[in-house]
């Protein structure tokens, strides 16, 4: 008996140890997104804590319950106490920091002294000072004291420049530290309404730009009255949120989803299908997108297997937090997302269901000191989630970023990555600190292991102009050198190929390669030559092709890692298909069609004038490849225009290398080398019906030896 009361006292001891981790685990993971789009789980941020509903707000003083049946908005005061609207019940309820039952606002006497009510209250904005309710079906902004005190209503704007024939429903608001109201208008289309607490009207703001063809916005001017005219209207928006630096958050559902995932999938800075946008006082976006991908929600929606839910997120709100961190929410999946001031994800958590911590249908988001607050519209309810230890240091390493004490940021970022390794920003920050300190290589470490390359740029510029200043002799020298051997190379092959015109016989095969620097810049006579004197073979042209080929694959894998060399694997076959699969297809097609058209080359002396013009490739990729390693991502345009000039040169080489062959004049040989195109794109066609009959004809006969083997 002593032996199992002792072994029930120790299972009671880790029942009761155990029971507070059980409550506070989540139903859901928290995660981020890789540079690539692969989901990256991470600790938890903020677990939920307590489901607040009717039975837990309970009775106020005098004993009267909330009976909240359909919430519209959430917000937290500056005291902490929370509001909600129910449009149903027409009020705001009042809670204390506690989530227990104060006070609500409903019935109330305006400035007319005539009995007043709200109808189909939504959106609130609580200051310092004032309650601002958006009394939706009454068509005004209702103002109350903290106390639920009236003090005046702001109607419809009065001002010539809003439309006569517009329909004001004001569905959210926000208000700035100089008293100017920003309302939602459902029903607007041409932005944030801005004006004053007196109705005066100051403008719009914000408006979402509008994808319409040439032809459509031709039609629009032609015809101002067509009936599909709000086809081409502008987007509008569905909640707002102010910052304490007057910068105006807007949110919007009504984004084409495929546009919107499009702009997502193609790292879009531009924000013109952004779900969310911050504003400035003249309505510029001003949001930083500086993170792997623009925020906009959910990012790779086809990764997510095990989901059924499928399509760009759905933005219904946002919230300002600390250190400024700010959050969107996605109603479609019941998540919410929280982002730096730099626009970097720093963690997405949440899911819909029955458990705590899950929301059936996520309506608003608020912050409340170290909580956060989502509201679920269906269950009637808000969740209190409770920021854990992880995101304790996560906050604090961004107030230590935003004070400039950088050896307590590192520190923090250091602990974080003990907890998340998988966490980029954490690289990030730690790489931001060291670089903000001088530490440019250790910078250049943590931005690399981040795969943040503009900053890995910044962080290497500096280290490069260390060393030029360090070294600055040694540049100029160098490249007059390199010059000089350049300028001397070529002088020793123009004699060379002097010397081999007057040679008579069989070329040696250095003669025949020596003779590709004086067709690149002779092409009439050299490409002539080429053919009718033999100052080249099929052997040589070979020789180029396979350097062709070996600049193209050391292009791939010797490109600086700014430009993309460290972080892609070689492929041989592949890069050997995507040089010698166009060149065969040209020499093919060219052939076929010139034998049509009584063209005088051969086979072969296509093929030998099609490889002798790809020398610039080799001539001018390769020191580009190199140059990418010393260039910063403000030079990447040098290295463009050496790649550019390169295949523009062996275009030009190509078309006089196919007309001199042939003996054809410029306009048969342009209308030929079209025709050499469509030919190619014929030949691809015939391939692929070749190799799927022919993966039929294989599965056949595998189908019918198949059954002969399970018949005998």
């Amino acid at each position: 008996m002593k032996k199992i009361t002792k072994i029930l006292l120790v299972t009671l001891t880790l029942v009761m140890l155990l029971a507070p981790a059980v409550s506070a685990a989540a139903p859901y993971t928290t995660y981020t997104y890789s540079s690539t789009g692969f989901v990256l789980t991470s600790p938890d941020a903020y677990v939920p804590d307590v489901v607040v509903n009717t039975k837990y707000i309970g009775p106020d003083v005098y004993g009267a319950y909330a009976n909240i049946t359909d919430p519209r908005d959430l917000a937290v005061g500056a005291d902490g106490k929370v509001y909600i609207s129910d449009a149903a019940e027409n009020c705001i309820y009042v809670l204390d920091k506690y989530y227990k039952y104060s006070f609500k606002i409903s019935d109330f006497t305006n400035e007319h002294g005539v009995p007043d009510s709200f109808n189909g209250v939504s959106g609130m904005y609580i200051s310092d000072k004032y309650i601002y309710a958006c009394d939706t079906d009454n068509n005004r902004i209702v103002i109350f004291d903290l106390k639920g005190n009236f003090i005046k209503t702001v109607g419809q704007p009065e001002s010539a420049l809003f439309k006569s024939d517009s329909i004001y429903k004001p569905v959210a608001v926000a208000v700035d530290s100089y008293g100017r109201l920003f309302i939602v208008s459902s029903t607007t289309y041409d932005g944030i309404i801005v004006m004053g607490d007196t109705g005066a009207f100051y403008g719009y703001i914000g408006a979402q730009k509008v994808s319409m063809s040439a032809w459509d916005a031709l039609w629009r001017k032609i015809n101002p009255n067509d009936e599909n005219r709000e086809e081409f209207l502008s987007t509008e928006f569905n909640n707002i949120t102010i910052d304490s630096n007057n910068f105006v958050y807007v949110t919007t559902s009504s984004i084409d989803e495929d546009a919107q995932q499009s702009a997502i999938n193609s790292k879009d800075k531009s924000g013109t299908y952004a779900p969310v946008k911050k504003l400035n006082a003249s309505g510029t976006d001003v949001m930083n997108r500086n993170g792997f991908y623009p925020p906009s929600g959910e990012v790779k929606v086809s990764n997510l297997e095990t989901s059924t839910i499928k399509g760009a997120s759905t933005i219904v709100d946002a919230a300002v937090g600390p250190q400024g961190t700010w959050s969107i929410i996605d109603q479609k999946r019941s998540k919410v997302f929280t982002y730096d001031a730099q626009g970097n994800l720093l963690f997405a958590f949440g899911d819909s269901g029955n458990q705590i911590g899950s929301i059936s249908n996520i309506k608003a988001v608020a912050y409340q000191d170290n909580n956060l607050l989502l509201l679920d519209k269906d269950n009637c309810s808000f969740t209190v989630y409770r920021r854990t230890e992880y995101g304790d240091i996560l906050l604090q390493a961004l107030e230590n970023q935003n004070n400039r004490k950088y050896d307590a940021e590192v520190s923090d970022w250091t602990e974080i990555l003990k907890r998340n390794n998988n966490f980029d920003v954490a690289y990030i920050g730690i790489a931001s600190a060291k670089y903000r300190d001088g530490d440019y290589d250790g910078a250049m470490e943590y931005y690399k292991a981040a795969y943040d390359k503009s900053g890995y740029s910044d962080s290497y510029k500096e280290v490069r102009k260390q060393w030029l200043s360090k070294y600055f002799i040694v540049v100029p020298v160098v490249v007059v050198v390199l010059l000089i051997l350049v300028a001397k190379f070529f002088a020793y092959a123009g004699k060379k190929n002097k010397q081999v015109a007057l040679k008579v016989g069989q070329k040696n095969i250095k003669e025949e390669l020596m003779y590709a620097f004086y067709v690149i810049f002779h092409p009439f006579d050299g490409f002539w030559d080429l053919k009718h004197e033999k100052r080249g073979s099929a052997r040589s042209a070979y020789i180029i092709l396979v350097a062709t080929v070996l600049t193209m694959l050391y292009n791939t894998i010797g490109s600086g890692y700014i430009f993309g060399g460290d972080d892609v694997e070689a492929n041989v076959f592949m890069t050997l298909v995507s040089v010698v699969v166009p060149l065969m297809l040209w020499v093919i097609a060219n052939w076929c069609l010139t034998t049509l058209f009584d063209g005088e080359g051969s086979l072969k002396d296509v093929f030998v004038a099609s490889c002798y013009a790809l020398t610039p490739i080799p001539l001018l990729v390769i020191p580009a490849t190199i140059l990418s390693n010393f260039f910063v991502q403000d030079e990447a345009e040098i290295i463009s225009l050496i790649i550019t000039l390169a295949v523009i040169w062996m275009g030009i080489l190509m078309f006089l290398g196919m007309m001199t062959t042939h003996g054809y004049s410029f306009g048969r040989a342009f209308l030929t080398a079209l025709g050499t195109i469509v030919g190619m794109a014929f030949i691809m066609l015939i391939a692929m019906l070749f190799s799927t009959l022919t993966a039929y004809v294989v599965k056949f006969v595998y189908d019918i030896v198949d059954e002969i083997q399970y018949r005998v």
